[in-house]
């Protein structure tokens, strides 16, 4: 990213005329086109707006680029823009929703659990009944609803 080097006054220096081997893109602050403009909309002798832009080593094309961003008022055309995707609003209701999701996952986690449990407290009523039947041992009736 080159940009205009500053003087020793703090203005920028007109961009390095000398070909490079691999060319790059060349980004002006807004503070720079700005006074760029100013000094344009200053000259009024004919020729010396492109006396100007030859010193500067811009194009025209900037310049009329520049004047329409000012005329539209679209300043942010003169400011560095950020790239990427616009950050998402938060939500009041993303807390609670994370919340809801964690005690869900914690529910699901206790009821495979508890149903683990069940199923070894069936197989040892089953183990104990075989063996009851086994050893010829009798209980009492149960007032069993479910079997």
């Amino acid at each position: 990213m080159t940009q205009p080097s500053r003087n020793a006054d703090g203005e920028h220096d007109p961009p390095d005329p000398e070909v490079v081997a691999k060319p790059k893109r060349r980004r002006y602050p807004a503070d720079y086109k700005l006074r760029v403009l100013q000094e344009t909309d200053a000259c009024t002798l004919p020729g010396e707006i492109g006396s100007f832009l030859r010193r500067e080593g811009l194009y025209s094309s900037l310049l009329t680029k520049w004047r329409r961003q000012r005329e539209e008022g679209t300043l942010e055309g003169l400011t560095p823009k950020k790239r990427g995707r616009k950050a998402r609003a938060a939500d009041p209701r993303d807390k609670k929703i994370e919340e809801l999701e964690r005690e869900k996952g914690k529910l699901k986690r206790e009821k495979a659990q508890l149903e683990a449990k069940l199923k070894r407290a069936d197989l040892m009523l089953d183990l104990q009944k075989k063996c009851s039947e086994i050893l010829g041992v009798t209980f009492p009736p149960s007032d069993e609803s479910d079997s």
